[in-house]
């Protein structure tokens, strides 16, 4: 049995994460984990909000606030637990109070596959994706992470991203592995090859071989273009929001990926679909 575990902030809690993650623990008979992270230095109100005029701070006001974040973080675990319990799914819940990322990249060590908002921030404030959450989490993560939209669809059809490079491949090992039961859905391979080269794919006997032990039924589809980042955005724009997009990812340092984004953070700027994200390291 796996063990898939599904990240919350309990202040700003994801329906869309607790419900993509008891699907598909149900389907793949899966343990589920429900991680809610509850960093003892992140309220759900500023500092701000507690002072006076004289620049004091109202202890009374402060009290009235932790206790309001304490009930709504309680019922966040109660919604979770409810909904595993009326799906009848196999579950735990973890309340980690320490530094969250630190908590999630721990948690992630002992996990099959992490499920998580791409619109995380465990913070007061709202970003666009992909927020410096996600972006940190990607960067040291220690399993593989499907990020999913604020919206929750099921998953039918699967778009493999195939590059020729050993993470591509990887990604594609780690969904097939991670979870059998999405390979009933359609299956199709997508490369970018420039405007140069063949159309051939990328080693294509030992791929094709590969995919015929995994996803047997896999369509192929190779684009032309100078860069892979703009075909690839404008060929997904036109998938529903149906389709999970399988990518390796943040297989560069941080002080690489400050100058050229990962496919993963293109990805999930321009676009609002599931994204399984792999790499090896």
């Amino acid at each position: 049995m796996k063990k898939i575990i599904a990240a919350f902030d309990g202040l700003k809690f994801s329906e869309s994460t607790r419900d993509q993650s008891i699907q598909l623990a149900k389907q793949n008979n899966a343990h589920l984990v429900g991680v809610f992270l509850e960093d003892g230095t992140y309220q759900s109100y500023k500092t701000y909000d507690l002072l006076i005029k004289e620049g004091g701070i109202i202890g009374s006001t402060k009290k009235k606030l932790d206790k309001k974040d304490s009930k709504k973080r309680a019922s966040a675990v109660s919604n979770f637990e409810a909904s595993c319990q009326k799906a009848n799914v196999k579950y735990a819940i973890h309340r980690d109070r320490n530094i969250a990322i630190q908590e999630l990249l721990h948690e992630s060590i002992y996990a099959d596959l992490l499920i998580v908002d791409s619109f995380e921030t465990l913070s007061h404030y709202d970003q666009k994706p992909p927020t410096l959450f996600i972006r940190d989490l990607l960067a040291e993560v220690q399993c593989p992470v499907l990020a999913v939209p604020h919206t929750f669809n099921d998953i039918k059809k699967l778009v493999l991203l195939y590059d020729g490079e050993p993470s591509s491949v990887h990604a594609i090992k780690m969904l097939s592995y991670t979870l059998p039961s999405l390979k009933q859905s359609p299956v199709e391979i997508l490369s970018v090859k420039s405007i140069n080269q063949t159309l051939g794919l990328p080693d294509n006997k030992l791929m094709k071989e590969f995919m015929c032990r995994h996803f047997p039924k896999a369509t192929y589809k190779i684009l032309k273009g100078i860069l892979p980042e703009i075909e690839i955005v404008d060929y997904l724009k036109k998938e529903k929001n149906s389709t999970l997009v399988v990518l390796g990812a943040y297989r560069r340092s941080r002080v690489s990926r400050w100058f050229r984004e990962s496919m993963a953070d293109v990805l999930m700027k321009d676009l609002r679909l599931p994204l399984f994200i792999a790499h090896n390291k």
